[in-house]
C-alpha cells in the first residue's frame, strides 16, 4: 500500500516545490509570491521503490475567524488527519520562526509521525537554520532542497522505516476497473465552481467563499457516481485575455486550459443572473475546438424570478450563440440549496455516451441519400458536386470522411447541413462533430499529368497514328521539309567512246 503523506508548513517555504519533486511531474502551481496553493492537493509518487501519495496543503496561518485564511487552515488540519507520516517543512535560510514553533505545537498533539525537512538548505546558507530545528522537539531535521532534488535520499531513508510492511494486503486487482470518465469543471470567477463540486461529493472538500478567484490549481477529487468512477476537476476562473495581466493568473489559466484538454466532458458553470456572456461563449467555443463534449449549468437557480420563461429563453439563445454545439444539455441548479443537481450527472453521461458513439458505414450511407434527396448540394461554376461515400474514422469526438467529387469546392454551409442532419438523424446532440471532406482519384484527369503525354499524341494537340508499313517492305522514310533539305550537287558525267547508231551526216 502507498505510504500516505501531507506536505505542511507554513506559506512560502516550498512545500509545492517538494510536491512537484515527490510527484515526479509539475502539478501545482509554484510561485515566489506566498500563499499560492488554497486547497488541498492529491497526487500519487515514487521515491526509490516506496510508492507516496502525497498531499499538498496550503500555508498553516495561526487566525480562527471567519476569514479565508482560516478556511485554509481547516484544510490544512484535515489533511493532516488523513495522512499517515507528515512532513513538516520550514525555511532553512530564514530559520525557525514563530509561526514555526505555534505549528510544531500543533503537530506535537497529534498522535501521527513528523518529519522535520529544512528545505532551501543547498549549499551552506541554511546549515544554521537546520540547527535552530532541534529546538522544535520533532526530532532531528534534514536539509533537502526541493527544487534541486538534494537530500532525497536521506529522507527514503527516514520513510523507509515508516512505510507498512510487505506483508500487508496489496495486491488488489486494478487491471479490470474501468478508467475514471474525466469531467472538467470551469467558468468565469465567482461562477459557484466549487460550490457545485462540494455538493456533488457531498463534504466540504474545497474552499468556497464569496471571494472571486479562490481556486488556482486545478484541482482534481475522485468520486464515485452509482457505479462509475468519476474524477472531477474543479478549475479556476477564466477571464478576458485582456484583464490576466499577473503572472500567477496566467499560471492559473494555463491549468484551466490544460484540464479542459484532458477531460472528456466539460460542465461550464454560469450564473444564472447573467448567463451567456461573451466569456461564456468563447470557453464554450474553446471547449468545442477542443473536441470535448459540453454540458451548460446554470448555477444560483434560487435567484432567478420566473424560471420556466428565463430557462426557455436561456436555451434560445445557447443554439443562437454556439449553433456548432447546439442541443447541448442546460441545466438549471442550485449548488447552495441542492435544487436540480440530480439532473447534471445523468446529462453528463448522456453526453459521454454520444461523445463516444460509432455508427454503422451502412447506416452512414443510407443517411447520406437521404440527407442528398432532401436537399441536393450546389453547383459551383456550373459543376455539380457529388457526394458518394461515408465512413466514421474514429470516436471521441465522432470524426467522419465524405468523399466526394470538387471536395474543395463544396461551400461551408452545405458542410454545416450535413453536420446539423447528422445530429438530428442518429440524435448526438451538444457533441463536436468533424467531417472530413476528399475527393478520390481521377485516373482521366491525373492520368496525363503524372505519366506525361500518351505515345503519338503531340502535346496540346489531336492523336496522330502512323500507317503501318507494308507486309515484307521497309517503311520508306518520309521525305524532310524543303527547308531542311541540303541544296542538289551538280553532277559531271565523263567524256568517252559512244555505242550505238552512228549520227548520219
Amino acid at each position: 500500500m502507498p505510504l500516505k503523506l501531507a506536505i505542511i508548513g507554513r506559506p512560502n517555504v516550498g512545500k509545492s516545490t517538494l510536491f512537484n519533486r515527490l510527484a515526479g511531474r509539475k502539478l501545482a502551481i509554484v510561485d515566489d509570491q506566498p500563499g499560492v496553493t488554497r486547497d488541498r492537493r492529491f497526487a500519487t509518487g515514487r521515491l526509490g521503490d516506496l510508492d507516496l501519495e502525497l498531499i499538498d496543503t496550503a500555508g498553516f496561518e495561526d487566525v480562527s475567524d471567519e476569514s479565508l485564511e482560516a478556511r485554509m487552515r481547516a484544510q490544512t488540519e484535515l489533511a493532516i488527519d488523513e495522512a499517515e507520516v507528515c512532513l513538516f517543512v520550514f525555511d532553512a535560510r530564514e530559520g525557525v520562526t514563530p509561526l514555526d514553533r505555534i505549528f510544531a505545537d500543533i503537530l506535537r498533539r497529534k498522535d501521527k509521525p513528523v518529519v522535520v525537512l529544512a528545505n532551501k538548505a543547498e549549499g551552506k546558507a541554511g546549515d544554521a537554520g537546520t540547527g535552530e530545528a532541534f529546538s522544535l522537539g520533532l526530532g532531528e531535521p534534514l536539509p533537502i532542497s526541493g527544487e534541486h532534488g538534494e537530500g532525497m535520499a536521506d529522507l527514503y531513508g527516514v520513510l523507509a522505516a515508516l512505510a507498512p510492511g510487505e506483508d500487508e494486503e496489496d495486491d488488489e486487482a486494478e487491471g479490470g476497473e474501468d478508467k475514471p470518465v474525466r469531467i472538467a469543471i470551469v467558468g468565469r470567477p465567482n461562477a459557484g465552481k466549487s460550490t457545485l463540486v462540494n455538493r456533488l461529493i457531498g463534504e466540504d472538500r474545497l474552499l468556497t467563499g464569496p471571494e472571486a478567484g479562490i481556486t488556482r490549481d486545478a484541482i482534481p477529487v475522485d468520486w464515485e457516481w452509482g457505479a462509475r468512477k468519476v474524477r472531477l476537476v474543479d478549475t479556476a476562473g477564466l477571464r478576458r485575455k485582456a484583464k490576466v495581466n499577473e503572472k500567477l493568473e496566467k499560471l492559473s489559466t494555463q491549468d484551466t486550459i490544460r484540464a479542459i484538454t484532458f477531460a472528456e466532458v466539460v460542465i461550464l458553470v454560469m450564473d444564472a443572473t447573467h448567463p451567456f456572456e461573451t466569456q461564456d461563449l468563447q470557453i464554450g467555443d474553446l471547449v468545442e475546438r477542443e473536441g470535448r463534449g459540453l454540458v451548460f449549468a446554470l448555477a444560483k437557480w434560487d435567484l432567478v424570478e420566473d424560471p420556466q420563461a428565463r430557462l426557455k429563453e436561456f436555451i434560445e439563445h445557447a443554439e443562437r450563440m454556439l449553433p456548432q454545439v447546439r442541443g447541448t444539455p442546460v441545466i438549471a441548479l442550485s449548488a447552495e440549496t441542492g435544487r436540480g443537481v440530480e439532473r447534471l450527472m445523468p446529462a453528463v453521461f448522456k453526453v459521454h455516451k454520444d461523445w463516444s458513439s460509432k455508427i454503422k458505414t451502412r447506416d452512414l450511407n443510407d443517411w447520406l441519400q437521404m440527407a442528398i434527396q432532401r436537399h441536393p448540394p450546389p453547383a459551383v461554376n456550373g459543376k455539380r458536386v457529388k457526394p458518394k461515400y461515408m465512413a466514421q474514422t474514429k470516436a471521441r469526438p465522432p470524426t467522419f470522411v465524405l468523399f466526394s467529387s470538387r471536395a474543395d469546392q463544396m461551400p461551408d454551409h452545405y458542410r454545416r447541413y450535413l453536420i446539423n442532419s447528422l445530429r438530428e438523424s442518429f440524435d448526438i446532440p451538444g457533441v463536436p462533430l468533424r467531417i472530413t471532406i476528399k475527393s478520390g482519384a481521377n485516373p482521366y484527369a491525373d492520368g496525363e499529368a503524372k505519366s506525361g503525354p500518351a505515345p503519338g499524341r503531340p502535346k496540346g494537340g489531336r492523336a496522330t497514328t502512323a500507317k503501318p508499313a507494308a507486309k515484307g517492305k521497309p517503311a520508306r522514310p518520309k521525305a524532310k521539309p524543303a527547308t531542311d533539305r541540303p541544296a542538289p550537287k551538280a553532277v559531271v558525267r565523263p567524256r568517252g567512246p559512244t555505242t550505238g547508231r552512228p549520227r548520219s551526216r
